[in-house]
C-alpha cells in the first residue's frame, strides 16, 4: 500500500490512542498539516502558541493515555521545551512532531529562516534529546521502523518522544506492507523478587506502602489497590501523584508530606519498619523539604525499571509487571493496626458576608466536588489548598508539583477537558498563573469546552512572596479585569461570578450546579498575604533549601 509518510505517522499516533493533535502551524508543518485535516479519526487543536500546545497536550495524555502535538522547525519547537521537559519529569506520554526544512535545504547548509544562521540543524534535536526517552530523524527510508520506535518508546515508557520530520519526508509517498500496532510487550517473571518481598514482610510490625505518580503514569490504579486489599497493608500518598490509590479505601491513611503531615500520619510513616515505595519520587515539595524520618537507603523501592530491595538492585523490571506479579505472587497479609483516615467534614465552614479566607474557600471546595470531577490545581496557593482534599474514588487529580511550571493548568485543562468532555473539569488557579498563559482561555472558548475555572486574585506571585519577598516589587504583577478576558477571548456564553464573601462564593456553587451547559468564570478575591497553611510550612522548607 502507498502512503505518505505524514498519512502514515497520523495513522500511527491515531492507532497508539490520540485522536487529537494539538499545535500552532508554521510554514515547515503546513502540508504535513493538511494530512492531520483529512485524517477520518484525527482532529486538529490549534492553539496560541506552542508552549500552551505542550500543556495542553500533558492534560489531555494524562486523562487519555497519550497525546501528540506538532510544531514548527526551531522558534516553534524550542517554544514547547518547557512542556515537554514536564512531561518527562512527571512520566507523562506526548508525541512531539516538528515539521522541519527539507533535506536539500539542510544538505545544502543553506541560512533558512528559524535556524541560527550557521548552516546547521541538529542543534534543536540535541536540545530534546536530554527531554525526551527517544528521538528519531524520519526518512522516507526509515520511516516504517523509526516511527513505531519512538511511539512504541512513548508508551513503553511514559514519556515524551521527539520526531523530527522533513517536510518533503512528510509529503513523500511510501510503500507500508504494514501498518503500525503498538508493542506487545513480553512479561518478565518477577517471582523471585517477589519472594524477597515477602520474606522482608515477614518481619515487618508496621508496614507501609508510599505511592505517586508512576501510578497514574501507568494507569495501574486498580492493580495496586489489588494487591492492597489482599495485603492489608496501608497506603500513604505524595501530593506528587495524590489520586494514585481510591482515597475511598480503608486501607487509605492520608497525605505523608514530611514533618507538615497530620501528626499522626508522620508518626505512623516514620516509624514504619518496612516501607513499600511503590511508582512514587520523595521530592522536596512532596516532603516538605525531605523532612521524614526514615533512611531513604532501607526503604523497598519499587518504581518503573528500579526495583531495590537490600543490596538487590534491578534496573529492567517494568512497574507493570512488577506490580502485576506482586498482586498475583505474594502471600501475605499484614495484622497490624493502622491509622484511619479521616474524610474532611461536610459543610465545615461558616457562610457570611465578611472577605473571604483560603482556609473557608478549600473547605467549601470540599463540599462543591462531585463523583466524577476532573480537578486541576495550578502550582501555588491552588494546589497546596487542594491537594488535601479528599477525593471520590472516581476523581481525576492533575498537578505539576515536580515540574512545577506556573501556568501549566489553564491549557491542561484545555487537553483534559478535550479528553473527555463529559466530565466536569474543575480548574483551580492563581491571578499569577493566569496571566502566564491565559490565551489558552481563547482556545477552550474556540473549542466550546464547558469548565468551571476558578480564578484566585490576590494581587500577585502568592508562593514566591511566601518564599521569599512578601513586599518585593518582583513579585507583584498588573491588575487585570479578569472577568473581562472571557468577553475578551469571544466567550458571550460565558457565565461570570464575581466572589469576595463566602455567601457570594455558595451562590455561585449553586449557580453552577443548576447549569453545567455552559463554561463559568469566577474571580474569587483574598488577600494578598492569605495563603494555605500547607504552603506556609512548604515555603519555609523551600527558603531554607536555598540558603
Amino acid at each position: 500500500m502507498k502512503q505518505r509518510v505524514g498519512q502514515y505517522l497520523m495513522d500511527a499516533v491515531y492507532v497508539a490512542g490520540a485522536d487529537k493533535v494539538f499545535g500552532v502551524p508554521g510554514d515547515f508543518n503546513l502540508p504535513f498539516l493538511d494530512d492531520i485535516i483529512s485524517h477520518d479519526h484525527i482532529e486538529w487543536i490549534g492553539n496560541t502558541n506552542e508552549l500552551n500546545a505542550s500543556y495542553a497536550t500533558d492534560g489531555y495524555a494524562r486523562v487519555n493515555g497519550i497525546g501528540a502535538m506538532v510544531t514548527t522547525f526551531g522558534v516553534g519547537e524550542l517554544s514547547a521545551v518547557n512542556g515537554i521537559a514536564g512531561s518527562y519529569a512527571e512520566r507523562v506520554p506526548v508525541i512531539a512532531i516538528t515539521g522541519a526544512p527539507t533535506r536539500a535545504v539542510e544538505k545544502a547548509g543553506k541560512f533558512v529562516h528559524h535556524s541560527l544562521g550557521e548552516g546547521s540543524f541538529d542543534d534543536y534535536r540535541k536540545m530534546f534529546e536530554p527531554i525526551t526517552t527517544a528521538q528519531a530523524y524520519i526518512t522516507t527510508e526509515n520511516a516504517t521502523i523509526e516511527i513505531p520506535r519512538v511511539i512504541n518508546a512513548a508508551l513503553a515508557e511514559r514519556r515524551p518522544v521527539h520526531i523530527h520530520l522533513p517536510i518533503d519526508v512528510a509529503l513523500a509517498e511510501i510503500e507500508v506492507s504494514e501498518s503500525f500496532k503498538p508493542e506487545e510487550k513480553q512479561h518478565e517473571d518477577v517471582q523471585q523478587y517477589g519472594d524477597m518481598l515477602e520474606e522482608k514482610l515477614k518481619t515487618a510490625s508496621q508496614p507501609l506502602i508510599i505511592t505517586g505518580h508512576e501510578i497514574n503514569s501507568f494507569m495501574l490504579h486498580k492493580e495496586l489497590e489489588t494487591f492492597v486489599n489482599q495485603t492489608n497493608i496501608p497506603v500513604a500518598q505524595l501530593s506528587l501523584g495524590k489520586g494514585a490509590f481510591n482515597e475511598e479505601n480503608p486501607h487509605y491513611i492520608g497525605i505523608f508530606d514530611g514533618e507538615i503531615a497530620e501528626p499522626h500520619i508522620k508518626d505512623y510513616v516514620n516509624q514504619s519498619d518496612v516501607i513499600l515505595n511503590i511508582g512514587a519520587k520523595l521530592t522536596d515539595s512532596a516532603t516538605a523539604g525531605f523532612s521524614y524520618n526514615f533512611d531513604i537507603d532501607d526503604v523497598i523501592m519499587i518504581n518503573h525499571k528500579q526495583f531495590k530491595i537490600n543490596d538487590t538492585v534491578v534496573n529492567d523490571i517494568s512497574l507493570p509487571d512488577m506490580l502485576n506479579g506482586l498482586k498475583d505472587g505474594i502471600h501475605y497479609i499484614n495484622e497490624n493496626d493502622y491509622p484511619q483516615y479521616q474524610r474532611p467534614q461536610a459543610h465545615n465552614y461558616e457562610l457570611n458576608d465578611k472577605p473571604l479566607t483560603q482556609e473557608t474557600y478549600f473547605n467549601m471546595m470540599q463540599d462543591f466536588l462531585q463523583l466524577d470531577d476532573v480537578l486541576l490545581a495550578e502550582q501555588g496557593t491552588s494546589f497546596f489548598g487542594a491537594y488535601d482534599l479528599a477525593l471520590y474514588k472516581d476523581n481525576t487529580f492533575i498537578g505539576q508539583p515536580l515540574w512545577g511550571s506556573i501556568g501549566y493548568t489553564l491549557p491542561a485543562t484545555l487537553g483534559t477537558q478535550i479528553a473527555n468532555p463529559k466530565r466536569r473539569n474543575v480548574l483551580l488557579i492563581g491571578d499569577g498563573s493566569l496571566q502566564l498563559t491565559v490565551q489558552s482561555l481563547s482556545t477552550i472558548i474556540r473549542q466550546n469546552l464547558k469548565p468551571v475555572i476558578f480564578v484566585i486574585n490576590n494581587d500577585g506571585y502568592t508562593v514566591e512572596r511566601m518564599i521569599h519577598g512578601m513586599k518585593e516589587p518582583y513579585n507583584d504583577i498588573r491588575m487585570w479585569n479578569y472577568k473581562a478576558l472571557p468577553s475578551v477571548f469571544g466567550g458571550d456564553h460565558v457565565e461570570i461570578h464575581d466572589v469576595n464573601t463566602s455567601e457570594e462564593l455558595m451562590h455561585a456553587f449553586e449557580s453552577i450546579k443548576s447549569n453545567n451547559d455552559c463554561m463559568r468564570f469566577v474571580e474569587v478575591k483574598m488577600d494578598v498575604k492569605d495563603a494555605p497553611a500547607k504552603l506556609n510550612n512548604i515555603a519555609k522548607a523551600f527558603a531554607s533549601q536555598n540558603k
